[in-house]
């Protein structure tokens, strides 16, 4: 029930967010060029608007902004800039004006403003700001990168930029290029409607920019060309905007980010591609068009969405396998003799009380309905599907090696080093800090660094803190377990034996929804103390504190959600004790028993709860229900605010003023962890839940259109990164590399699997599984209960009951003792797991030798690739050799026509002889 009002809320929330998508659509191709271009450009309408700074601003009594505080050590440099404000409708104080009251702290950061924009207008970049807006107090600083500016930091940055050469790409031949063709007229149905999307026959040589080769390159000032290179202006502002991040901080500054790109120029703008091709839920079934996708977010961005377009590609066929295996399991059940043995009530087994005292004697019969269920993911199929996941995740990742080796080849990232980070303005702070404590204390300034005793009391809260985190996740674990136990003592007592029966269900259902809960608000909770941890350990540079945080968040969230599902894998059952002798939790409660049938059924609902409602509740809902419901927030108070200002309300808000109210962009570590974390569901226990592929599927086809129409309606556009592959997170992916052992300890110990094959080939009398549950059954006479312990129940006269054990029975010398069908039991799932374990890894470890990780076609384009730039450069400098030829060849012909004049012009010889020679400089 809770799961259906689940998806039925994620629907509505679903259509609602489709609805206004249509809305945006249609009022953008009402005016494309009024709606597009307003906003985006300086006043003059021709300087593009590349970024924009936003801030808070106080007006005096009079309408005007105050003045900047005057500081005593103003550089005379400054002087001159700030004498001429930047172009606005911010106006200065005129003089003999009446000083208003001055707000010091505001008066600051205005100072701060002021010096930050005169650095980026030395540094070459042109500025214009703007405070006449629809949003009351807020200021606006417009951005334009000149072309000068454009062209230096591409050089400097090496970007590669497409040259005229243009040559043609390897093509299949033969029956490969048969099947290409006819993969292609199959899958056309489902490529996205973009240009970028189709084959490309031709590809255009790329060779690093520079300013004096380029006659070589093809003209990139059109604001096509211009879109595509956007990550020349952001990484420009990653080395300009040193201090943004520490301006956010304190408050100089509300936001910054570029603008979303509604441009009319292209006869459809990608912003408009992407709405319609990408971030649309009615083009769920197509490809994503990650070129366009790269061209527009940048290629940090695009990576991340081909990486989860792949990750979702491949969970098709382990979706087709996992369906024919719970096929399987439905098909066979009634064939299955264990299940029909314990449902069979002829049989008449009485079992030991679930509880001491208040439970009482119950019939095997009475779990038919459990037994039953764990046929369908208990069965000899699960260990070839096992096996099966196992190589489809090493084949997953070499398959995504190969697809990133082959965008890196596409978007000109191949020779691509990434640049050393600069030092975090708050590293710096604290850098500051330290030298100025050792300059009073000795006098002596060096370039300081923090060093390890200066984080040690930050490593220190660290590392408690971590403790304290994973001591209190185990500690919910263990209320959980508590109140399982009491839980099926209180519902045991009924009566009826329809309640008995469905003590376990119940029990197990209702506690993982509490599970399932404590994890969600812990996950929200884990990581914004994560980041927290990670701050006062003051990372020197982005990348630093992005992969500690990454770590940190990893391991919390990894023990949170799935501590509770090991606990039901391997650690129920495994310390019960045994009739008369029960291992007890605090003297008062009994440790859990696993059902006859085993454990699996249990993990599998642990399992299927957990991972739906993380999908359904924290993967969708809380990212639809939540910008939507900020958004509305923000709709109310700007509601408000027009009934209070309606001259504010009728101005036409532009285009910078609408990406303000968006949500700002947070990074992509939210995005990646809650598939990473889903990945785990769907390799680690994937034994006990076949369907976790076909659900795993179903739900990221929701969350790449999910994240797609938050990327272009809901946040702001984030800045264009440079990267060449997903960063750390591939590293999070390679403990795959453990999942045969793992799978093989599910099977082995959680599942009936190997006792049943021991059963059938050592201990049938007829080859066939009749008397395997009796088999498993131990002894246990009532007499040798412990004193208080025994049923209260006179009218069951009982001299026997059986208990789920390998041990010796009551009438046996060494009566109650482990047995040697446990020892061999034991033997043969340790073998199993030995055996299993390096079979997979073998398998693995070949399909990770016959497919390389770069593919044989783009390592030929590579070296096709240098070999012809080599050639176009040889042939410049050979053109450049012949024209200096050729000018030495005039020269010489000009000096032996001027030895040769007439004597009446000998006079002017040194005149003209001078003239001669000067020819080759003035051409």
């Amino acid at each position: 029930m809770v799961c259906l009002v689940l998806v039925l809320g994620c629907a509505f929330i679903i259509l609602l967010s489709s609805s206004l998508h249509t809305q945006l659509l249609n009022s953008l191709s009402k005016n494309p060029d009024a709606d597009c271009k307003y906003g985006l450009y300086f006043r003059d309408g021709k300087r593009k608007v590349d970024y924009i700074l936003v801030y808070h601003y106080k007006k005096s009594s009079a309408g005007r902004t105050l003045a900047r505080r005057p500081q005593q050590n103003d550089a005379s440099v400054r002087s001159s800039r700030q004498d001429q404000p930047l172009p606005g409708k911010g106006v200065q104080l005129e003089m003999g004006d009446p000083e208003p009251h001055m707000d010091y702290h505001e008066d600051d950061k205005r100072f701060r403003r002021e010096e930050y924009e005169g650095n980026l207008v030395e540094a070459g970049l042109e500025l214009e700001r703007d405070e006449d807006t629809k949003i009351h107090g807020i200021g606006f600083v417009k951005i334009h990168a000149p072309w000068n500016v454009l062209c230096r930091e591409a050089e400097f940055l090496k970007l590669k930029m497409p040259t005229k050469k243009m040559y043609q790409i390897n093509q299949t031949h033969g029956l490969l290029k048969k099947i290409n063709s006819v993969i292609q007229k199959i899958t056309e149905p489902i490529q996205p409607k973009v240009a970028e999307h189709k084959p490309q026959t031709v590809k255009r040589l790329s060779y690093p920019f520079s300013r004096e080769k380029q006659h070589l390159e093809i003209s990139w000032k059109d604001d096509e060309v211009r879109l595509s290179n956007l990550e020349i202006i952001n990484n420009y502002y990653v080395f300009i905007f040193q201090g943004i991040t520490s301006l956010l901080a304190n408050g100089v500054y509300s936001a910054a980010y570029p603008l979303h790109d509604l441009s009319p120029f292209l006869c459809f703008s990608v912003f408009q591609l992407l709405c319609e091709e990408w971030a649309s839920y009615g083009v769920f079934y197509k490809y994503q068009p990650i070129d366009l996708v790269r061209k527009y977010f940048g290629e940090k961005i695009g990576l991340y969405f081909a990486w989860l377009g792949v990750y979702t590609q491949m969970l098709i066929p382990a979706s087709i396998v996992g369906i024919i295996v719970f096929l399987y399991g439905c098909a066979t059940v009634d064939e299955n003799i264990p299940s029909m043995e314990m449902c069979d009530q002829r049989n008449n087994i009485t079992m030991c009380p679930l509880c001491d005292k208040t439970c009482s004697y119950w019939k095997m019969s009475s779990a038919c309905a459990t037994a039953r269920a764990s046929h369908l993911f208990d069965n000899p199929a699960t260990v070839f599907f096992s096996v099966f996941m196992a190589l489809w995740a090493a084949t997953f990742m070499e398959h995504w090696k190969r697809k990133q080796m082959r965008l890196n080849y596409r978007w000109d990232l191949t020779g691509f080093e990434e640049e050393e980070d600069h030092p975090r303005a708050e590293y710096e702070a604290k850098v500051l800090e330290k030298s100025l404590r050792k300059e009073h204390k000795h006098k002596e300034t060096d370039k300081e660094k923090l060093t390890w005793k200066d984080r040690f009391p930050a490593y220190l809260t660290n590392f408690v803190g971590i403790i304290f985190m994973v001591g209190l996740t185990f500690a919910i674990v263990f209320g959980v377990i508590i109140y399982r136990i009491s839980t099926a003592a209180a519902l045991a007592i009924s009566s009826t034996p329809s309640g008995r029966s469905s003590v376990r269900v119940t029990v197990t259902a209702t506690a993982v929804i509490i599970n399932l809960v404590v994890i969600i608000i812990l996950d929200e909770v884990y990581g914004c103390i994560a980041r927290w941890l990670t701050q006062i350990e003051v990372p020197k540079t982005d990348k630093n504190f992005e992969e500690r945080l990454i770590f940190k968040a990893f391991l919390l969230k990894f023990v949170n959600a799935y501590t509770p599902i090991f606990y039901v894998a391997f650690f129920k059952g495994r310390f019960v004790g045994r009739p008369g002798d029960y291992v007890y939790i605090f003297h008062s409660f009994r440790m859990e028993e696993c059902a006859p049938g085993g454990c699996l059924m249990e993990l599998c609902i642990q399992l299927s709860i957990i991972m739906l409602g993380k999908q359904l509740i924290q993967n969708n809902l809380f990212e639809i229900g939540i910008p939507k419901m900020k958004k509305f927030i923000r709709y109310l108070k700007l509601k408000r605010r027009r009934s209070l200002d309606h001259e504010e309300h009728m101005k036409k808000k532009q285009r910078y003023e609408v990406d303000y109210n968006l949500e700002p962009f947070a990074g992509l570590t939210p995005e990646y962890m809650e598939m990473i974390i889903q990945f785990g569901f769907v390799t680690l226990f994937v034994a006990s839940f076949p369907l976790a592929p076909l659900f795993a599927l179903l739900n990221n086809i929701i969350e790449i259109r999910l994240d797609a129409k938050k990327f272009v309606t809901e946040l702001r556009r984030p800045v264009a990164v440079r990267a060449k592959d997903i960063g750390k997170w591939i590293l999070l992916l390679y403990p795959c590399l453990f999942i045969p052992g793992l799978m093989a300890f599910v099977i082995s110990f959680t599942s009936d699997f190997i006792p049943r094959l021991v059963y059938l080939y050592m201990y049938s009398e007829n080859g066939t599984m009749h008397g395997f549950v009796n088999h498993t059954l131990s002894s246990f006479n009532v007499s040798d209960f412990q004193a208080g312990t025994a049923p209260n129940d006179p009218l069951d006269l009982v001299l026997f009951c059986r208990y789920k054990d390998y041990r010796e029975p009551p009438w046996s010398e060494n009566k109650y003792d482990i047995s040697k069908d446990f020892w061999a039991v034991l033997a043969a799932r340790l073998a199993f797991v030995i055996v299993f374990q390096n079979l997979v890894m073998f398998m693995s470890e070949f399909v990770d030798w016959i497919i390389p990780d770069i593919p044989k076609d783009i390592s030929q384009q590579i070296h096709k690739e240098k070999v012809l730039m080599v050639e176009v450069f040889m042939r410049e400098e050979q053109g450049k050799l012949q024209m200096l030829e050729t000018w030495k060849d005039k020269d010489k012909r000009k000096g032996e026509n001027c030895n040769n004049h007439s004597p009446r012009l000998s006079r002017s010889r040194s005149g003209s002889l001078s003239s001669c020679h000067s020819y080759p400089l003035d051409v």
